[in-house]
């Protein structure tokens, strides 16, 4: 595993990668790192060279400028450039389904296929469900209060178990706040990848859709992708609390599809 960094609109931004071969990246969720999206392509790197970034104001890559989904995609590009890849797979979790959806419906010339794990986002038209929204407009005072509150503003978001308060606090102490308040305003802001269903049905990319299993990660988002999307196909994994053996599962099916289905 190597570890670079990259340029993007004058912003230097981490990832790292691992392997040979076509390439494959996978963008983590919102409040997370490449340690997140990690797992579910890591055993690829026998054949592919994987590569998991961490986004514009996530980990180490450091930036408090407001974010957009434009700017994420436009990253995802610059990164393509860095490494010299004319074309790749790119994919993410949850949030990161945006950032890749958005990438394909810029560039699709250089979409070789679309990954969605456990979408979020239904269009500006459908708009968040009464959850979703409830859950983004939460961020919004907490936001204004980590202006003067710093990280400490958003210890309530972390209280749901003593081993999401222990990540929360393993998390600040290597976090920069700037970077941290732009990505929650981001998320706060309600922001949607895309407009309507017929921007989902001008996707041109081969896309693989596994669906989400929470309220945050809906089935009928992966349902509408499914739908919508001309070359879509879904994979159901194993609803399991081992994380091992359901990561195993996604990179099974990611493998496959890579081998199958992207158009490299």
């Amino acid at each position: 595993m190597a570890e670079f960094w990259y340029d993007a609109d004058g912003v230097r931004l981490y990832a790292v990668e691992d392997g040979y071969g076509p390439v494959i990246v996978m963008l983590h969720g919102g409040g997370a790192t490449h340690q997140a999206s990690l797992p579910v392509i890591a055993p690829l790197s026998a054949r592919y060279r994987i590569i998991t970034p961490d986004l514009r104001g996530s980990g180490r890559s450091r930036c408090g400028n407001p974010i957009t989904w434009d700017r994420l995609a436009e990253d995802i590009g610059a990164l393509l450039d860095h490494v010299g890849a004319a074309r790749a797979v790119v994919g993410g979790i949850s949030m990161g389904t945006g950032a890749a959806l958005r990438f394909a419906r810029r560039f699709p010339e250089r979409a070789a296929g679309l990954i969605m794990v456990s979408p979020v986002y239904r269009g500006e038209e459908r708009g968040f469900t009464e959850y979703q929204a409830a859950t983004f407009g939460s961020l919004v005072p907490i936001v204004a209060r980590a202006r003067d509150e710093g990280f400490e503003a958003f210890r309530p978001l972390y209280k749901g178990s003593p081993a999401m308060e222990a990540y929360f606090d393993a998390m600040i102490g290597s976090t920069d706040l700037a970077s941290f308040v732009a990505t929650n305003e981001f998320m706060a802001s309600g922001a949607q990848p895309f407009v309507s269903d017929a921007d989902l049905e001008a996707i041109a990319a081969p896309t693989l859709v596994v669906p989400g299993n929470d309220l945050m990660h809906p089935a009928e988002v992966a349902e509408l992708y499914a739908a919508r999307i001309p070359r879509s196909a879904t994979v159901e994994v194993s609803d399991t609390a081992d994380y091992i053996s359901h990561n195993a599962e996604i990179a099974a099916a990611i493998g496959d599809f890579c081998e199958r289905s992207a158009v490299w």
